[in-house]
C-alpha cells in the first residue's frame, strides 16, 4: 500500500500538515487492524474475515526514505496530475499551476537522487517485511 508521510515533518525545518499526518497514520492503523478480529467484531458478524495481506507500506514523502523508484519516464504524468489541482496550487503560489507543480515535483525528485544512484526518483520509506 502507498500512503502519505505520517511523520511530524518532511525533514529538518519543514513541518508536515495535519491532514497528511492524519491520513498517513490512519492508513498504517488500518493495515495493522485489518487482520485483527477483535478490532471490528461487527465485520466478522457480517461475514468479513480479518485480512493481513498487506506486506509493505510505502510512505511517500517520508523524511526517512529507504527505497526509491526511478521516475524519469513518468515525471511529466505526475506534473499533469498535480497541475489538475489548479485551484489548490493557485492558492499556494502566484506561479501558473503547471509551472508550480513541475518545480515542486522536480525538486522532490532530485532531493534524494544522490542516495539512489543519481536517478530522478520518488523516494519512500518502506515499512513491513524486509
Amino acid at each position: 500500500m502507498i500512503t502519505l508521510n505520517h511523520h511530524d515533518s518532511w525533514g529538518p525545518g519543514s513541518w508536515n500538515s495535519a491532514d497528511h499526518r492524519a491520513v498517513g497514520r490512519a492508513a498504517l492503523d488500518a493495515v495493522a487492524d485489518a487482520g485483527n478480529r477483535w478490532i471490528f467484531p461487527d465485520l466478522v458478524d457480517h461475514g468479513y474475515e480479518p485480512w493481513a495481506g498487506v506486506r509493505w507500506v510505502a510512505v511517500a514523502g517520508s523524511p526517512y526514505p529507504t527505497h526509491a523508484v526511478d521516475i524519469t519516464d513518468t515525471l511529466d504524468r505526475a506534473v499533469a496530475s498535480l497541475a489538475a489541482h489548479r485551484t489548490y496550487l493557485e492558492a499556494l503560489s502566484d506561479e501558473p499551476a503547471e509551472q508550480h507543480a513541475r518545480s515542486f515535483l522536480e525538486e522532490a525528485a532530485r532531493e534524494h537522487a544522490d542516495r539512489f544512484g543519481g536517478r530522478t526518483c520518488a523516494a519512500f520509506e518502506l515499512i513491513g517485511e524486509a
